[in-house]
């Protein structure tokens, strides 16, 4: 348990992730995979968050299985308390299976709903004490009723402790199961201080399609911080009344998966360390531009924080 209670708090889904080491084979078709990763969108904020030295707590579950024992290591070996990840003796560690296409998009196969990554452990109200901002993550939400109940649980006992509530809408088409993006997210965003979309995402969230004015329909209805992942472009932060554009070094893409996640931990960072608007986006677009240069969703994210101020040119802090 970390000392004092964590600060940052996220939950969800914990996988051990395999991938094609190169671009072009289906998923349904014989080929090499590489891994096990340590894998899971809110575990990859949550190892992005350890590495920057925030006090980070984790809520999932993972097997009593070689999966689960590395996933325990991954995260606990970049400081990630997981006080509050279960084991479930009778269910296998969740996984999910990913090939990449010429054109950049991404085939997903995930086993979680019937895996251990589908069952949510206890909610302590005391573990949320501390928090001071609640991680959660659409792929969670749509991971089945159970977790999306637990989401808006976590949400709301942040938000008692005071904690702010960011919110990461990478809802992905395989686990909506015919639903909507609006429709399953639209319950968190009545909690949510700050929003964390891709352009597409913020499309798919507001139903708007200008950026600008989808942007402002959620600062309309109470968010404090949208800002807008603009992949290589950079990203765009908003407040009311303020807009703040962020260019990113280019880098040379090995894998896209998880650098939402990571560019969410330098976010994170910079809100809790009170960082400047222009050196938040700095060090979230570090993060993210970092993790896309190694093969696993982990695995780009400069080790500690000193390194990842470094590689974003900004002064110690």
């Amino acid at each position: 348990m970390i000392n004092g209670g964590p600060e940052v708090i996220a939950l969800g889904e914990a996988l051990a992730e395999f991938m094609r080491p190169v671009v072009g084979i289906p998923l349904e078709t014989a080929g090499p995979f590489e891994g096990p990763f340590a894998s899971g969108a809110p575990a990859n904020f949550a190892d992005g968050c350890g590495r920057l030295g925030l006090a980070t707590g984790f809520i999932g579950t993972v097997g009593n299985d070689a999966f689960g024992r590395m996933f325990r290591a991954r995260l606990g070996g970049d400081g990630v308390d997981l006080s509050r990840l279960a084991t479930d003796p009778t269910r296998t560690t969740g996984t999910a299976f990913v090939t990449y296409r010429a054109d950049g998009s991404r085939d997903f196969l995930f086993h979680i709903k019937d895996a251990a990554a589908g069952q949510v452990p206890p909610l302590d109200e005391p573990y949320f004490a501390t928090s001071r901002l609640v991680h959660i993550t659409g792929s969670t939400l749509a991971s089945g009723p159970a977790w999306h109940a637990a989401c808006l649980r976590a949400a709301t006992l942040g938000k008692q402790a005071g904690a702010r509530v960011s919110f990461d809408p990478n809802l992905r088409p395989e686990l909506l199961g015919g639903a909507s993006v609006r429709e399953v997210a639209e319950p968190i965003l009545a909690l949510t201080d700050v929003v964390l979309p891709s352009e597409d995402e913020l499309r798919l969230l507001t139903g708007i399609d200008d950026l600008e004015a989808g942007v402002h329909s959620l600062l309309d209805r109470g968010v404090a911080l949208v800002i807008l992942k603009r992949g290589m472009r950079g990203s765009t932060l908003y407040s009311p009344g303020q807009r703040v554009d962020m260019p990113t070094e280019p880098r040379e893409e090995r894998d896209p998966t998880g650098a939402g996640d990571a560019f969410a931990a330098g976010v994170a960072y910079g809100l809790l360390r009170d960082l400047d608007p222009a050196d938040l986006l700095r060090l979230a677009n570090t993060m993210g531009g970092s993790a896309v240069t190694r093969l696993g969703p982990m695995e780009g994210t400069p080790p500690t924080i000193e390194a990842a101020l470094r590689a974003a040119g900004i002064g110690s802090s």
